[in-house]
């Protein structure tokens, strides 16, 4: 059974009880800090800080915009503690802790479906992924995936889960209705995180060391293309996020300090645009049209205006940014 751990005091929210405002925010994990950065999106200005302790990177907002839900494992350079490994949900209108749910060793990235019923969470030390009901924060099951598995991404029709592994570069199809492992893809080197097309027909996964975006048929399950980013040795592909028409696809390149924009039409790199120091995850605020980076070394985020494929503004967060997720 996973437990449910309620903990009193952990989080230390700057805006008290008062409530964020309506609207889209930006939430920002710090995984060096510890902490969460909450951005107006309206303003594009720091409205927040939340305090996770040990080690936050991944990060979803549920589809109905009432939870964060955030990876926590031990802190970097420390002794991994199990009762560190978990996954805390806050409230998207307060900042205040809901729970945190016990997962497996080093979770670093999940998923929670549209009716925020089951939870996917990936175990990197571990080599599984966990899956939660979230009515009673019970294990519905763990699955091997491949080695060391990072990104977890929901299809839009919440068919499928696709698992990232660095270490065995692979993909791990889960089928939600069983749930089981229904298929293995080999993709480039050091897989990261993946993105769906809006109708769900096609997934763009980073590969971080192969310097490559790989186009996967998602009723096929075939790999369609590879499409090369690497205009520089410097490029490490990872963070992926698609736009709601799903005509272009936004991939950040690390130590690179950029973002590929990709036409999905003709799968081609139509410009690179330079942020902050090695970006991580990114987000797309579909209601304002702007792309929000994770800088993890200048410990900032970087504006982009899609329209413009220009940088609009830089916004200080905490320590070694990693994740956004966007609330609307």
């Amino acid at each position: 059974m996973i437990k449910i751990i309620l903990l009193a005091g952990l989080t230390l929210s700057l805006a008290g009880c008062s409530g964020y405002p309506s609207g889209t925010l930006v939430f920002v994990t710090n995984e060096r800090a510890g902490t969460i950065s909450v951005i107006d999106a309206s303003k594009d200005k720091l409205i927040d800080t939340i305090m996770t302790g040990a080690r936050p990177r991944g990060i979803r907002v549920s589809k109905n915009g009432k939870h964060a839900y955030v990876a926590i494992s031990s802190p970097l350079n420390a002794k991994p503690k199990p009762d560190e490994n978990r996954v805390a949900v806050y409230d998207t209108a307060t900042g205040e802790l809901v729970r945190n749910i016990q997962v497996g060793m080093d979770p670093e990235q999940l998923g929670v479906d549209a009716d925020e019923k089951r939870l996917y969470v990936s175990n990197e030390d571990d080599g599984t992924l966990t899956i939660i009901d979230l009515s009673d924060g019970e294990t519905i099951d763990t699955l091997i995936t491949g080695i060391e598995p990072e990104g977890v991404t929901i299809s839009p029709d919440g068919r499928r889960v696709f698992v990232m592994a660095e270490t065995s570069s692979t993909v791990t199809v889960i089928d939600t209705s069983s749930p089981a492992v229904m298929a293995t893809l080999l993709v480039g080197a050091r897989p990261r995180d993946a993105a769906f097309s809006p109708d769900g027909t096609k997934a763009y996964v980073s590969a971080e060391m192969g310097q490559v975006l790989t186009v996967v048929d998602t009723t096929t399950l075939e790999i369609l293309a590879n499409i090369p980013l690497a205009y520089s040795p410097d490029v490490r592909p990872v963070g992926v996020a698609v736009s709601p028409d799903g005509n272009t696809v936004y991939v950040a390149n690390g130590r690179a300090n950029s973002v590929s924009v990709i036409d999905a039409r003709t799968l081609q790199v139509v410009k690179n645009i330079s942020v902050g120091q090695r970006l991580w995850g990114i987000g797309l605020a579909a209601v304002t049209g702007k792309l929000y980076t994770a800088n993890g070394l200048s410990n900032d985020v970087s504006v982009i205006d899609t329209s413009t494929n220009k940088i609009i503004d830089t916004i200080a967060a905490g320590d070694g940014p990693w994740g956004v997720a966007v609330r609307e």
